[in-house]
């Protein structure tokens, strides 16, 4: 009996909860796919069935590949890697902003600008100018500026806050991309996938998931179905990010730990060499010579 016991423990310590459950994905209303005459046929392994001209999606495949993608992101983040989070629609802006805000990721809900990942540097421009105008602001000398110059400023300074606000921390480029709507978001995918960066996308019955990587079947029409699915990618991360935090602690303790037991055999080894020595003869340290104190040798003159 006791054998039995233990083999079911051990099952039950592989088996990992879900960060989502079918009955919480059901009352968000995230099965609720598109009409029939507007869907992707590429969509039909995820689709469950059609009920009066309305897809139906299969949220127990959701449950699976939301904790696919959540372990790919924990990864990352464990790893320090940035992921950034893309959604411009009214329902998703808010609740994208507000999660990634909590995990410290970057993030688009305004205008996706075009290049931002295959012209980076030339967004890591404007952004500069962004921290330039800060600067002004500080050192006094937006004060020496005329009335219509600081308007011009103002204007161009709360422009690019709005654009490129919150990716202003972003110094390299993502090493993932989450978006909500695949088909509105496309130019971010698009170039994503030109520079192999991994997509993890929330993906209804009218998208084609061919271009994402880690697909999420799920309604991203409706604010509580985004809300629970990048309330449980956000979840992994913060865990992720603690893990981090807790190996970089325990890394600085063990190197400290580590310098503490060498600084301890050396001063043992000094006393234990100290005692071997005969009474009388003590280890006095080596003399430096100062040669800019000593004169300089005279040249012996050559005998003829």
């Amino acid at each position: 009996m006791s054998g039995k016991r233990k083999k079911i423990n051990k099952a039950l310590k592989v088996i990992k909860m879900p960060r989502t459950n079918f009955q919480e994905l059901l009352e968000a209303g995230a099965h609720f796919g598109h009409l029939k005459r507007k869907w992707n046929p590429k969509m039909a392994p995820y689709i469950f069935m059609e009920k009066n001209g309305i897809h139906i999606i299969d949220l127990h495949k959701t449950v699976l590949m939301i904790d696919d993608a959540a372990a790919m992101m924990k990864n990352l983040a464990r790893s320090g890697r940035r992921i950034l989070f893309v959604a411009t629609k009214k329902q998703a802006k808010d609740i994208i902003a507000e999660q990634a805000k909590a995990v410290n990721m970057p993030y688009v809900t305004e205008r996706w600008p075009g290049g931002m990942l295959t012209n980076f540097p030339t967004i890591r421009k404007a952004v500069k100018k962004m921290n330039t105008i800060d600067k002004m602001k500080t050192d006094g000398t937006y004060e020496t500026l005329a009335k219509r110059e600081k308007l011009q400023v103002d204007r161009q300074r709360a422009k690019l806050e709005k654009n490129l606000g919150s990716i202003a921390d972003m110094s390299r480029l993502p090493s993932a991309l989450f978006v909500v709507d695949v088909q509105k978001e496309a130019n971010a995918v698009k170039e994503a996938k030109r520079l192999n960066i991994p997509v993890i996308a929330m993906v209804d019955t009218c998208c084609d998931p061919t271009p994402v990587d880690y697909v999420i079947p799920a309604n991203d029409d409706a604010a509580k179905s985004v809300q629970v699915v990048v309330s449980a990618l956000c979840g992994a991360i913060a865990e992720g990010l603690e893990e981090r935090k807790l190996e970089r602690e325990k890394a600085a303790a063990e190197e400290e730990k580590r310098a503490k037991d060498k600084e301890l055999s050396k001063a043992e080894g000094e006393k234990k060499a100290s005692d071997s020595m005969p009474e009388g003869k003590k280890i006095r340290p080596r003399r430096k010579v100062n040669t800019e104190d000593k004169p300089a040798k005279k040249a012996e003159p050559k005998a003829e």
